[in-house]
């Protein structure tokens, strides 16, 4: 009986701790999170996480980022959309999608970067950091992801606020992916905290610089 309370106990305080740095995390970046463009602060860049394409259109939690980085970008918040996603596979070309579908919308190519190998939410901060040389930007995503992307923005150096994608109707899996980046802000805290590398890192594409729109 005293074997099996011990993991117990350890498990028991595990989960506590868990619980409280998650809890910590979410305290200290929420603040910087806005729901609504007037109040949210003008920068450079805005970066739009990579969600899904399907027949070749953005999935609607992606449709929903896109149209948020567009208005940020038309409003004036903004002079520059980072967008970064799985370009992984020769049949799977999320970059193109997003691109053309920004364009379409009226964004001027130069005024759009991407970054082919976004593979993850801390890969694509890494890179923005790293590769674009981005020191302060708006995360433009829906809003149960928020946390997690302006916590590794501030946690790399890049001075960071969130604005939610979120627009009326919901989304297919929203409970849960809710339940999943419990875990995976966890995770992010341990990829800092022990320095993981990306898959690809380094270059040089300034964000002030020439954009690479049209470059693979």
């Amino acid at each position: 009986m005293k074997k099996l309370k011990i993991p117990l106990i350890a498990a028991g305080a595990l989960s506590i701790f868990a619980a409280g740095l998650v809890y910590g995390i979410k305290k200290k970046v929420n603040p910087l999170c806005y729901s609504k463009i007037e109040k949210l602060p003008q920068t450079y860049t805005a970066i739009i996480f990579g969600a899904g394409i399907r027949n070749n259109k953005p999935s609607a939690y992606l449709q929903d980022r896109l149209d948020a980085g567009i208005e940020l970008y038309k409003s004036g918040k903004v002079k520059r959309l980072l967008l970064s996603g799985d370009n992984g596979q020769d049949e799977y070309d999320e970059l193109t999608v997003m691109k053309e579908y920004c364009t379409a919308h009226g964004i001027p190519a130069e005024d759009i970067f991407v970054d082919y190998a976004g593979f993850d939410t801390y890969s694509t901060v890494y890179r923005a950091k790293d590769l674009f040389k981005v020191d302060e930007a708006i995360m433009i995503s829906q809003n149960y992801h928020l946390d997690r992307a302006v916590y590794l923005g501030e946690a790399m150096g890049i001075k960071s606020y969130g604005y939610a994608a979120d627009r009326e109707g919901g989304y297919a899996l929203m409970q849960k992916n809710k339940m999943r980046e419990y875990l995976a802000l966890l995770k992010s805290f341990v990829d800092v905290h022990v320095g993981r590398k990306p898959r690809f890192h380094g270059g040089d594409i300034n964000i002030h610089g020439p954009s690479n729109y049209y470059k693979k």
